[in-house]
């Protein structure tokens, strides 16, 4: 299963315009992306017990411990949106990975071709830091 998780992370930061967005709350180094479930292979996305076609995304958020040395992975209360330009709104259920030191959260959601979302992101480390993060991205679907 740790390959399904390495392979995971190298697809998900590896991906050309993704990689390297983060927001700090407090102590908190929250990175975050979203991108299209066809990007997972089909066994990664049933390893992970995922949805996989072109009309749904993946958000995934990931809370590092910027006060401890090597900034490592934080368990966090993780709740969110996306909301799109005419004020649909879908909840994010986000489910938490844990492998070995990796902590992910990821929620999968139904999209529209070339429809932007505004996502807002709830962030809960506790006395690490708690806040929202937000941030919109224009998604594309296969087709």
């Amino acid at each position: 299963m740790r390959k399904y998780v390495w392979l995971l992370v190298l697809l998900v930061f590896s991906t050309a315009g993704y990689a390297g967005q983060y927001k700090t709350i407090k102590d908190a180094e929250v990175h975050y992306v979203v991108f299209n479930s066809t990007f997972l292979t089909p066994e990664v996305a049933r390893s992970y017990g995922l949805k996989r076609n072109d009309t749904i995304a993946i958000v995934n958020i990931s809370v590092l411990d910027r006060a401890s040395l090597g900034k490592p992975a934080m368990s966090a209360e993780i709740t969110g949106e996306a909301k799109n330009l005419i004020g649909q709104t879908k909840k994010l259920d986000f489910k938490e990975i844990k492998e070995g030191d990796a902590i992910y959260y990821l929620a999968q959601f139904s999209i529209t071709n070339e429809e932007r979302y505004q996502f807002t992101i709830d962030v809960d480390a506790g006395m690490k830091g708690r806040g929202p993060i937000s941030f919109s991205q224009q998604l594309y679907t296969e087709k």
